[in-house]
């Protein structure tokens, strides 16, 4: 298949790009490099079937393709905060000149939402059904509500317009290739770790996230796209909870870091809990995650130990 990933020199756009060639598609990989990097997809670049377009989903595109992976959003509170307007307009007219085109070539198209739309939950563990308890003022607005409102733009082109939608949600999800300045918590923890720095815990470190490998997701991603079961939307995580605190003492752990843990004060709107129920995932896409925690740090650590060694 002809196969376009919006945002596909990111973090998991690099991934899923590279997964999608080692099965034989063409890739197009369409990116602004506002946070993606030329260097995630340098190694792809000499296949014949690997597309780079720098395009900015704002503005409309014209393509031929069959599928479509709407990636394309800044997603780490220290990019999408940096331009607000920027990041809902790119969630919200992306999205709707993403389904324009899946509307007018009649392509199947995947929307990559979040556990964000979920906001500060009042359930827990989250399930799909859950309407969330978000602030729509808040600082973290911008992102929470353009992706909600993405996933209601997908839902109406399918009702209205008959489009062939899929909507995934995405929980925290790490690995190789996360920028190192992103905010993050896991890239945050490690860099430090590895440069000796202390580790900086937001709030009383109690606060829960899980975490899923990058592998795991792309896995989740492909089986998604590839059912005809449901449009969605179906949370792609891992159920495994852990606090900052215990990420933090991993981190220090694994990397053999010297490094103290210190407190500073929560970040406005940043949820207390995090996990996916993810139910509807086992049953329908008869997927879950199988890299454990321990196993994805130090994959990941390996990574930006390399990556700082060489300064890039």
């Amino acid at each position: 298949m002809r196969i376009l990933v919006t945002g596909g020199a990111g973090f998991l756009g690099s991934h899923l790009c590279e997964r999608l060639l080692s099965s034989g598609h063409e890739v197009i990989c369409l990116d602004n490099f506002f946070t993606g990097r030329m260097d995630n997809i340098a190694h792809l670049r000499d296949i014949s079937r690997f597309e780079i377009i720098r395009h900015d989903v704002t503005e409309p595109i014209l393509l031929e393709v069959d599928l479509i992976f709407n990636l394309a959003c800044p997603a780490s509170p220290v990019h999408y905060q940096h331009n607000p307007v920027k990041t809902i307009k790119t969630s919200v007219m992306g999205a709707i000149h993403m389904l324009g085109l899946a509307k007018r070539v009649h392509a199947r198209i995947l929307q990559a939402s979040t556990s964000e739309v979920y906001g500060d939950p009042t359930e827990h563990p989250q399930k799909e059904g859950y309407w969330g308890n978000v602030n729509p003022i808040g600082i973290r607005s911008c992102y929470d509500e353009g992706k909600r409102v993405a996933e209601t733009l997908f839902m109406d082109y399918h009702r209205q317009n008959k489009v062939d939608i899929r909507i995934v949600r995405i929980f925290n999800t790490y690995g190789p290739r996360m920028l190192a300045n992103d905010g993050r918590v896991v890239s945050n923890f490690i860099v430090q770790a590895l440069q000796g720095q202390d580790i900086t815990i937001y709030g009383n470190g109690l606060q829960t996230r899980s975490f899923c490998y990058v592998d795991d997701l792309i896995s989740g991603f492909i089986s998604m796209m590839d059912q005809t079961q449901t449009v969605g939307p179906i949370n792609i995580g891992n159920p495994s909870e852990f606090t900052m605190l215990q990420l933090a003492e991993e981190v220090i752990r694994l990397t053999g870091s010297k490094s103290k843990i210190v407190y500073q004060p929560l970040p406005g709107d940043d949820p207390q809990k995090r996990r996916p129920d993810i139910s509807q995932a086992k049953e329908i896409l008869n997927w879950e995650p199988v890299v454990s925690l321990e196993e994805g740090l130090i994959k990941t650590i390996t990574y930006f130990d390399r990556s700082i060694s060489s300064g890039v």
